[in-house]
């Protein structure tokens, strides 16, 4: 998916939502975000909008001099913790297991700071468990699973990570082998290493990371390693919206796509509302 004229005022937010995160002097804000303007002025159209916003996010680190999502990550990552058990009992108590972790992981994609300033995750909840999606395709990613034996799952946000972990203890359960991918470096508020041990993803879980801060899964900038991982998988389960803008156009049939769109460029692309909720097959 390419950058679209919607995703300029979008950059500028994001950056001004980062900068107000660790930065509360105005002037100091405002000239941190006067230095940005020249970049996004200047962005490339034809590569994806994930690419701007790892370039992005690179210099507003580089400015501050520090990560402005890590206090956010954390607090977001205990509140989601908080919740486990009772994801956990939920699941184990439904009828089919996989289908009611699946809606839980889609429910925290909701956790996103580079669009949202606060999230209500009951309320996420309680709509993935009870809507429809908007694009449905668990039959065949129920089928897919059965048939894997190496499953890559693609996790998005910090907080988040922890509804991931709920569909990955089904996984699991199933017999199934899961490597769960973080990031390398750290970028917005996606999950990290540290991310995923402290939502309890430590012994009995495998962590591999992408060695890239792009956002989403962006493959160019991967390490070799982990594209070896991904491309030996028989199964990729690919969480949020960035993924979902790097990866689509790949042509691969062994990718689902576990999201809720955020933006209307998103959407558009996709003839959906923002905010629908998607378990959608690649193609």
């Amino acid at each position: 998916m390419k950058v679209q004229l919607e995703c300029y005022p979008c950059f500028v937010r994001q950056a001004l939502l980062a900068l107000r995160l660790c930065v509360n002097d105005k002037a100091a804000i405002e000239s941190s975000l006067k230095a940005l303007l020249p970049f996004i002025a200047e962005i490339d159209t034809t590569m994806t909008p994930a690419h701007t916003t790892t370039v992005m996010h690179r210099r507003i680190r580089q400015l501050l001099g520090s990560d402005p999502f890590r206090h956010i990550k954390h607090e977001y990552n205990q509140k989601a913790l908080a919740m486990f058990e009772s994801m956990t009992q939920t699941t184990l108590q439904s009828q089919d297991p996989l289908w009611t972790s699946t809606r839980l992981a889609i429910a925290g994609n909701i956790i996103d700071f580079s669009i949202f300033t606060s999230v209500d995750m009951e309320s996420s909840i309680r709509r993935a468990l009870t809507e429809s999606l908007a694009v449905d395709n668990f039959p065949a990613f129920k089928e897919a699973v059965k048939e894997a034996d190496k499953i890559i799952y693609l996790v998005d946000n910090a907080g988040e990570i922890v509804f991931d972990r709920v569909l990955v203890d089904v996984l699991q359960a199933m017999g199934r082998h899961v490597s769960v991918a973080v990031k390398g470096q750290v970028v917005i508020n996606d999950a990290t290493k540290a991310d995923a041990l402290e939502a309890g993803l430590d012994s009995g879980y495998t962590l591999i990371d992408n060695g890239s801060d792009g956002v989403g899964t962006i493959l160019e900038l991967c390490s070799d390693s982990f594209r070896r991982h991904f491309d030996e998988a028989d199964l990729i389960i690919s969480k949020g919206q960035g993924n979902f803008e790097t990866l689509h156009e790949l042509n691969r049939n062994n990718i689902f796509f576990l999201f809720q769109t955020k933006c209307p460029a998103v959407s558009r692309e996709l003839g959906l509302s923002e905010g629908a909720m998607l378990l959608s097959k690649g193609i």
